[in-house]
């Protein structure tokens, strides 16, 4: 059990039967009455935000976090196939699971899962991936006042603006967070 006064951004609980996670907390002690608990928790299931004031003496039940490293395998469908790389089982994800994150995975990439009480509830990719430019248009130059971008095909299917001066076949660093061109690789 844990109390609300050890609330910290990223502490998984179990709150009205569902795994919530704090995004954000904030102590408040008024001038008259007791302190309390503001807290912003997001529901792993559906990914919502929801507000909570709770009193600073209210004991939770913290959910324990396993987190293993996978390495995916495969997409068919809408289905996402990883292997846990230290039992070797396979486990299956919808890509609404992955995240947005989805479309920068490739073959043999490995990943983070996170498991609550043997079931695989999240997933964190890698923060940077190198991938390979399939095709792009030319950059023309003058098109803009300001550095330009044009589209671009990843490898993966998935297209990102880069620079004008990025070309076809040569490999990038994107930020899977955000989906935006970090560099050339």
């Amino acid at each position: 059990m844990i109390s609300a006064t050890e609330f910290k951004n990223g502490l998984t609980l179990l709150l009205d039967g569902e795994l919530c996670v704090i995004v954000e907390h904030q102590h408040v002690k008024p001038g008259k009455g007791g302190a309390f608990m503001r807290t912003k928790f997001r529901r792993l299931k559906d990914g919502s935000v929801i507000e909570r004031t709770f009193r600073v003496g209210e004991k939770f039940q913290e959910a324990f976090i396993e987190k293993h490293a996978l390495q995916f395998l495969y997409k068919s469908g809408d289905a996402y196939h990883f292997m846990n790389l230290s039992s070797y089982e396979d486990l299956q994800l919808q890509e609404s699971a992955v995240g947005p994150g989805a479309g920068f995975l490739k073959e043999n990439m490995e990943a983070e899962g996170e498991f609550f009480e043997g079931k695989l509830i999240g997933l964190e990719l890698p923060v940077f991936v190198d991938l390979r430019i399939d095709e792009t248009g030319p950059g023309i130059k003058g098109d803009t006042a300001k550095a330009g971008t044009k589209p671009a095909k990843l490898e993966t299917g998935v297209t990102i603006p880069v620079p004008l001066f990025v070309e076809s076949g040569e490999l990038v660093r994107v930020d899977t967070r955000s989906g935006s061109y970090v560099s050339r690789a």
